[in-house]
């Protein structure tokens, strides 16, 4: 009876996962069609970060307890919200900046419900791109301490492209100006070295939930973490060209092929 039950509950994580893909690869085309053809309405981007945070939970979920998966997903998003509220009221450790008027604020007018869900999205997407570009090492001592550097390293470059959507497009958050003339698209440059070492603060608590403890024999690479990832940077790409933002445009395109190549050639491994 327990086996039956574990593999029923199995087989509805996997049809619920599927079905999250199916809805996110349609809630990532509607968003696209919003560049093109504005709209009154933001449910095309809510549905697609929430699709986005499900599918990624889900497929976590597939090689992972689900308690860990739970308990990963809590502290990414209590650690990125608390220091995305400190952020807004001290300008530490991200920066001056205020809430622009499309963000949907919960209590206290001061987190936007999408902010602990992108954190849970690129933190643990990040991860999964480095364990990509990673796989032809996984087995060296060390291996533990570069895969927290190398996701903090996708992190920090998912941002770069994140922001100008984020702030210069969609007005999500609007920095205000700084004393430091380094800075990108506007934002400063301590935004981006605060995501890398926030990345790796909830790393330093949240990895030990992510390790699977179960010996197993060598499985197949998870492709969903590069695709979700390498689509929000096309997103931000297509909507910075539509902007004539030429710059954040190379970059991304950089971004992207770089990234694909070393995760693609990590998979082949």
């Amino acid at each position: 009876m327990q086996n039956s039950g574990i593999k029923e509950s199995g087989r509805l994580l996997a049809f619920t996962h599927r079905l999250c893909c199916s809805l996110l690869a349609a809630a990532f085309i509607a968003t696209l069609a919003t560049l093109f053809v504005p709209m009154d309405s933001n449910w095309p981007e809510a549905s697609l970060i929430l699709l986005s945070a499900i599918s990624t939970v889900t497929a976590l979920a597939r090689h992972l307890p689900l308690q860990n998966v739970l308990l990963a997903t809590v502290g990414i998003a209590l650690i990125g919200s608390g220091a995305f509220v400190l952020g807004l009221h001290t300008g530490i450790p991200f920066g001056p900046f205020f809430q622009g008027p499309e963000a949907e604020a919960i209590p206290f007018k001061t987190l936007p419900w999408p902010i602990p869900l992108l954190w849970i999205v690129v933190v643990l997407n990040s991860r999964g791109v480095a364990r990509l570009i990673l796989r032809p090492w996984r087995k060296i001592r060390a291996y533990g301490y570069w895969l927290i550097g190398f996701t903090a390293i996708l992190t920090v470059l998912f941002d770069l492209a994140l922001d100008p959507f984020a702030w210069r497009i969609r007005h999500y958050w609007i920095w205000a100006p700084t004393k430091l003339s380094l800075a990108w698209q506007g934002a400063p440059l301590s935004n981006f070295i605060s995501w890398g070492m926030v990345t790796i603060l909830i790393l330093a608590f949240v990895t030990p939930a992510l390790i699977n403890k179960q010996l197993s024999k060598r499985s197949a690479p998870d492709l969903l973490p590069l695709a979700v990832w390498l689509g929000g940077v096309v997103l931000f790409g297509i909507a910075s060209a539509t902007h004539e933002f030429r710059v954040a445009v190379s970059a991304d395109t950089i971004i992207f092929i770089v990234t694909a190549f070393f995760a693609v050639r990590g998979a082949k491994w």
